[in-house]
Parts: C-alpha cells; sequence; structure tokens
C-alpha cells in the first residue's frame, strides 16, 4: 500500500512534534518533512512533493493562506490542508480562494484531521463541520441561487472546482479541453450568480458535496 505522504507546517515545535506523532500512528501516512515558517514550507514542498501539506495558518513572516497560494500555484498537485485556531468564516474563505483542500480547526479531535488529510489525497474538500454550518448559514446572506437549472456537466465541473482542483486538472479529470471547462464553470457560476470560488464552495457546503457526502 502506497501511503499518504504528509508534510507538516507550524511555528510551534511541540505542535509540530504533536502532528508528527499523530500522522506516523496512521497505517497509511507517513511523515515526509516539516517545517517552521511559509518561506520554508513553499521551498522545500517544491522540492520533496508531498501529497498533503498540513498548513497552520498564523505564522510570522508569510502566512499559512500566502504560503498555500504559493504552494498551490508551483505544485498543484500537492494538496494544502489548513489547521486554525480561527472560526471565523472571512478565515476560510480566505484559505479555500488560495487553494486549500481542507479546513480544520486547533481544537477539533485528531480525527478530524486524520479523515481531512485522507479526503485531500482522495481529491474532496473538508470543512470542519464546525466552520460548514457558518457556511451552510451565511448561504442566506449570498446572492448564490437555492435553485439554479445546472446541467450535469456543469455540475460536474462545479463539484471540481468546490475540491480544489484546477481548470487543466478539471480538464484531464473529465476528457474535455480547458477552454470547454471554463465555458462550463462562466456558464454555471452565471447561473448561481456566483463571484468567486468561495461562493462555489458556499453552495458545494449546502449540498453535501464537501466532507465525502
Amino acid at each position: 500500500m502506497n501511503k499518504i505522504r504528509v508534510y507538516v507546517v507550524d511555528d510551534h515545535p511541540v505542535v509540530r512534534n504533536g502532528l508528527k506523532a499523530l500522522v506516523g500512528y496512521e497505517n497509511d501516512m507517513e511523515v515526509v518533512g516539516e517545517a517552521c515558517d511559509g518561506e520554508s514550507a513553499v521551498r522545500l514542498a517544491q522540492e520533496l512533493r508531498p501529497d498533503v501539506v498540513v498548513m497552520d495558518v498564523s505564522m510570522p513572516g508569510m502566512n499559512g493562506i500566502e504560503a498555500t497560494a504559493h504552494l498551490r500555484k508551483g505544485c498543484p498537485e500537492v494538496r494544502v490542508v489548513a489547521l486554525t485556531a480561527y472560526e471565523e468564516r472571512s478565515y476560510l474563505q480566505q484559505v479555500m480562494a488560495a487553494g486549500a483542500s481542507g479546513y480544520v480547526l486547533k481544537r477539533s479531535a485528531a480525527a478530524d484531521l486524520v479523515g481531512a488529510i485522507r479526503h485531500a489525497k482522495a481529491g474532496n474538500t473538508y470543512v470542519d463541520p464546525a466552520v460548514a454550518m457558518q457556511l451552510v448559514a451565511g448561504r442566506g446572506q449570498s446572492a448564490v441561487s437555492d435553485h439554479p437549472e445546472l446541467s450535469e456537466r456543469e455540475i460536474e465541473v462545479l463539484q471540481q472546482i468546490a475540491r480544489g482542483y484546477s481548470n487543466k486538472q478539471i480538464a484531464a479529470r473529465l476528457g474535455i479541453s480547458v477552454k470547454t471547462v471554463e465555458t462550463y464553470k462562466t456558464r454555471a457560476m452565471e447561473k448561481l450568480g456566483a463571484r468567486s470560488r468561495v461562493d462555489i464552495v458556499k453552495y458545494a457546503a449546502g449540498l453535501g458535496w464537501l466532507n465525502g457526502h
């Protein structure tokens, strides 16, 4: 069995050691590296090419959101699970907009982080249930429509976007061109009244597309 290669990023040594122990305990995972700041995380992860990076959001210098954006741009195949103490929806929106595949609260159970790592490796998006509830509740304040007439292909494209895939990756997965993906994405967003990827994630959360449902 090929183990999930996990890279751990946190500026606190005690937290890093705890995360390494947690990941190392799982039979299907292994820690392949660690970093204490965003700059090192981006540089070393580009060299090691792990499957999943567990990224602390709050770090001095380049924070986890900036590091996620840089890492996803340079290594789009590497998935990022954000680990944070922030429960505010605004942080989730920033992290997801940067390209993360998961958002886990530090107060959550260890099993939640392990599950998020597995979801990310499988190409899914995981949002901590406590924060996902805020997303769903917040949809009433969004311009996103509850009953758009989406085609089957538009739904497929939206699901892939919500799971963190780039247009190029979606094209490869669905066997269509990048231009066609962009067309479906544009049409779907117009029907939804969505303005950004964050709106798509909100819509996906409301329909149970996240957390493997």
